[in-house]
């Protein structure tokens, strides 16, 4: 089944109900290492204390029918070393139909070419293949392995840090790219 196309628009106000849901949903939460259970009122006071953070982009994601289907940040937008974190939120009525990874390749775009950044990271728990797959599709490669980073569901977990950068067009790598690849697969066989 081909997916609907999606786009993105910037999180307003009026979307912080359905962000609060998520925010409030165990089973969403646990993949974006961050305590569930935010108050609507807490929620609303970030909101408006970042609205005007020029380190952190998010945007909503609509399917075709402008249903909103998920969420998407940059953050800690670094405009000196031209980097930022990335992170996608599917709401699980819309699960694997593809949004995440077509909202992923919208925002390396964006992160490239808008905000003109070199390097787009990120952090999933390395137990999540699902999403692991998506990020490599998207152009992202692993990059290192943080050893017992996230503490979920009474368990510390390790997390894998994955990259893209704005020289591979998120299509295809540089030689460099390539040599980086060959030096984490050989030191993951030592270990």
């Amino acid at each position: 089944m081909d997916a609907d196309r999606i786009h993105l628009r910037a999180l307003e106000k009026s979307d912080l109900a359905l962000v609060h849901r998520w925010n409030n949903n165990f089973s969403v939460m646990r993949y974006w290492f961050e305590e569930p259970y935010e108050s609507f009122v807490e929620l609303e006071e970030l909101y408006n204390k970042h609205i005007h953070d020029q380190s952190e982009r998010r945007f909503i994601i609509e399917n075709s029918d402008n249903n909103i289907v998920g969420l998407v940040e940059l953050l800690e937008i670094d405009y000196i070393h031209r980097n930022a974190e990335y992170t996608v939120l599917i709401d699980p009525n819309y699960q694997g139909r593809s949004y995440s990874l077509q909202a992923t390749e919208q925002v390396l775009g964006y992160a490239f070419n808008v905000l003109n950044l070199h390097k787009v990271y990120l952090l999933v728990d390395e137990r999540n293949e699902k999403a692991i797959h998506v990020y490599k599709k998207a152009g992202f490669i692993p990059e290192s392995v943080l050893i017992d980073e996230i503490f979920v569901e009474g368990a510390y977990r390790s997390v894998l840090r994955m990259y893209a950068l704005s020289s591979s067009n998120c299509d295809s790598f540089s030689e460099q790219d390539s040599l980086k690849q060959e030096k984490i697969k050989a030191a993951e066989a030592e270990s």
